[in-house]
């Protein structure tokens, strides 16, 4: 492959102009009535709040698959499906002077995956000259808005701008280096996304630092990137930083915020001192860093958190930020502010690419407004904001989805008869009328009349009660959701559009969207983005690679990690395993280092038993699969319950929902203390029948749940079993529950049938 090295300052010619071609590739083609109501509590458990800590080591699950020495060609793989995660020799290192498509320093440049033609075409931008782009298109339009008290703030385009300039002449006087971080601790807020900006127009890296980490893991990620500065929400978050600053060598200052300090301490300053020390400071050396600045250089690092090592810095470029918020923004068909302004509603946590490109970047890039949810969001006051704010795009992780449908139903059932037939009714008019239009690929049919009455009488209001009712964009992504609140939300007249992709791709790389949706897939590439799946089995399930312009420069100060994520030709391996429909439609079946291999030598991907149980017993909240080298499967399951309000921890309680459930079932419970450990008989017996009816659609003995057990408390955030973004942490779980694992396997015989006979009472 013929590769051109980068000039000084030709950065222009610094392009790959097409990807290898490889087999496998594939390029873009183109309750109802008042039973939603009352919806003021109905997210409580994902709080991306200050107080949540999270144990350093309780990290999200590392990128990439198992080391291995050599490639097994493809007509070598085995017959028993298991899937081939082996890589091609690592990418070679760039000659000194030159610059490939990878790098691990921070300093260096890296070639673009630029096109031919199309979007993959398109001119580099960095993120200033994006910016200044939206200024001069929307200058007078709301960029973001927020409530102090009772009363609504904003900031426009042209305010936005400047304000970002002062807060980087302020970051310059602080001696922010050229290449070092400024790491931002704190919720969702015009100070966030202003710090961020600000860095990047500085010349230095920003860095989302979860609220939910521990000082040391604070330390590890501000030591790892060099900051020369930190931006702390609050005084909590403060006392994080102040624990681990004499371990901090490159730390030159710290500002808070939020809230009046609590002291006065030598370079620490509060936003208002912050913002005063760059007011008057003159523009020619921070446009002198500016004009010097590259799109295919580093800006912004996003931190992993892997429960197998220390956390990676993701390196992005301006090209990486720009590009793909062009990219996406086309794709979804979102429209310019000077058309019809889009709307959206920060909440999810901004150390995470995703919020990142949907709250910022992408927003910035049609001119739309970002308005920001109170720090308790994901604690019950996201609903009030979205009633305000009534959003044109809403994005939102599984759990919120999942907590929103679990609402639903709990009021749903208090309704009068009348009112739940009506709600049935409209729910499976709503759910065929959907999945017709999906089977049609989204060309126009005649809607049927019961349609247009059970839109009219039910889903305008539902929509009216979730604040979604003027929002035609709503997204699920970040982790694996449920086909059972796919279908709940489907009937609902709200098709939740799946994304996928990962930090590594800036965000999205395959995105669905109303004229290309099916469910449980999540789409098709973003035009200019390119996926093969490498070592396709015969099902057709290969690991997911990716190629485009999103593809992320490497990990900082890890050129190994980075050659385990890109292979020799440029592709970057996602870990997970997925397969194509005879349409072009992308299905997550697995993840390589989540597959479970029994000691039969059986490969066994987790989440579709683990989603099968979820919806066979709803009164299940989180399902883990066990069996890796194991003689059979086994399964942990926990019980929806009520969540604190205040800390996010599990409660004793169980939700409406499940009290309801266990009383259809003829149980009197109402906390998981009386049913956890099969103490409950009524309730073990509804388990095990569900379990009956997942283990008969089993593709084979092998694929059966044989042992399982209820746990006393449920998995979150603030335990440390589930990681930001909800996702499972599977290795933090087997520790947990080490003993219960192992209490599954201490019969030396396999069992043939379940044995699951409770205690007696």
């Amino acid at each position: 492959m013929q590769l051109t090295l980068c000039e000084p300052n030709a950065m222009s010619e610094a392009v790959v102009m097409e990807p290898p071609r490889a087999g496998g590739l594939r390029e873009s083609s183109y309750g109802a009535g008042d039973s939603a109501a009352s919806l003021d509590d109905c997210i409580v458990d994902t709080a991306n709040e200050s107080s949540e800590e999270e144990s350093a080591g309780e990290r999200e699950e590392e990128i990439g698959a198992h080391d291995e020495a050599t490639e097994v060609p493809a007509e070598q793989t085995s017959n028993t499906q298991t899937v081939n995660t082996r890589r091609p020799n690592s990418l070679p290192v760039p000659a000194a002077g030159g610059c490939g498509l990878w790098t691990s320093q921070g300093d260096a440049e890296v070639n673009l995956r630029m096109g031919d033609s199309g979007l993959a075409a398109e001119t580099p931008l960095t993120i200033n000259q994006m910016f200044t782009l939206a200024v001069e298109r929307f200058a007078d339009y709301t960029a973001l808005s927020w409530k102090e008290g009772e009363q609504q703030k904003s900031l426009n385009y042209r305010e936005y701008y400047q304000t970002c300039r002062t807060a980087a002449k302020s970051f310059l006087k602080l001696g922010l280096q050229r290449y070092h971080g400024v790491g931002i601790l704190g919720f969702n807020s015009s100070e966030w996304f202003i710090s961020d900006i600000a860095a990047v127009l500085a010349g230095g890296f920003a860095v989302g630092i979860y609220t939910t980490n521990s000082p040391e893991a604070c330390q590890y990620v501000a030591d790892n990137s060099k900051a020369n500065i930190i931006v702390v929400e609050n005084h909590k978050q403060l006392q994080k930083i102040l624990q681990v600053e004499d371990k901090l060598p490159h730390l030159k200052a710290i500002i808070q915020y939020k809230d009046a300090l609590k002291e006065k301490r030598p370079n620490l300053y509060s936003w208002a001192e912050f913002m005063e020390l760059g007011r008057d400071e003159p523009d020619a050396p921070l446009d002198a860093i500016i004009s010097s600045q590259k799109p295919n250089q580093c800006c912004t690092l996003i931190y992993t958190s892997g429960t197998t090592g220390q956390p990676k810095g993701v390196m992005l470029s301006h090209d990486n930020i720009t590009w793909t918020a062009l990219a996406t923004s086309r794709h979804v068909g979102l429209t310019d502010a000077t058309h019809t302004q889009e709307l959206v509603v920060s909440y999810l946590p901004l150390s995470h690419i995703a919020a990142q490109m949907v709250d910022i970047w992408v927003t910035m890039r049609v001119g739309g407004a970002t308005y920001f949810a109170q720090p308790d969001a994901l604690k019950g006051s996201l609903v009030n904001t979205l009633k305000e704010v009534r959003p044109t795009a809403f994005m939102g992780v599984p759990r919120v989805w999942e907590k929103m449908q679990e609402k639903m139903k709990s009021v749903g059932a208090k309704s009068s008869t009348v009112r739940r037939k009506l709600a049935a009714w409209a729910k499976d008019v709503g759910l065929q009328t959907n999945l017709t239009k999906m089977n049609q690929s989204g060309t126009a049919g005649r809607t049927p009349l019961s349609y247009q009455l059970a839109k009219k009488l039910v889903f305008k209001k539902v929509r009216k009660a979730l604040g979604l009712d003027r929002c035609n964009k709503c997204y699920t992504g970040a982790a694996p959701i449920t086909k059972d609140t796919l279908e709940f939300f489907l009937s609902l007249d709200i098709p939740l559009y799946e994304l996928y992709g990962m930090s590594e791709s800036t965000g999205p790389h395959t995105i669905s969207i109303p004229e290309a949706f099916k469910l449980t897939s999540c789409g098709k590439e973003i035009p200019g983005c390119k996926t093969k799946l490498h070592n396709p089995d015969e099902g057709g399930n290969g690991e997911i690679c990716f190629w485009g312009r999103h593809v992320f420069m490497g990990y900082i100060n890890m050129p190994e990690k980075t050659e385990e994520a890109l292979d020799a030709e440029g592709w970057l391996h996602s870990g997970d395993l997925g397969k194509h429909d005879q349409n072009g439609f992308l299905f997550i079946t697995g993840r390589i280092k989540e597959l479970i291999i029994t000691a039969g030598g059986e490969n066994i991907p987790p989440v579709p038993i683990e989603d099968a149980v979820k919806e066979a017993v709803p009164l299940i909240s989180n399902a883990m699969l066990i069996g890796d080298k194991r003689k059979f499967l086994s399964m942990l399951l926990t019980i929806k319950c009520q969540l604190n309000t205040e800390s996010g921890d599990p409660e004793d309680e169980l939700t409406p929902e499940a009290i309801e459930l266990c009383r259809k079932l003829g149980s009197n419970a109402t906390r998981v203390s009386e049913i956890a450990g099969g103490q409950d008989r009524v309730i073990h017996a509804a388990v095990q029948e569900g379990i009956n009816r997942v283990n008969k659609e089993a593709s084979s003995n092998a694929q059966r749940i044989q042992k399982w057990i209820i746990l006393d408390r449920d998995f979150s955030l603030t335990g440390g079993e589930l990681g930001p973004t909800m996702k499972l942490k599977r290795p933090v779980v087997a520790k947990m529950y080490k003993e219960q694992i192992e209490n599954f396997y201490k019969e030396l015989a396999t069992p043939t049938t379940p044995d699951n006979t409770p205690p007696p009472k």
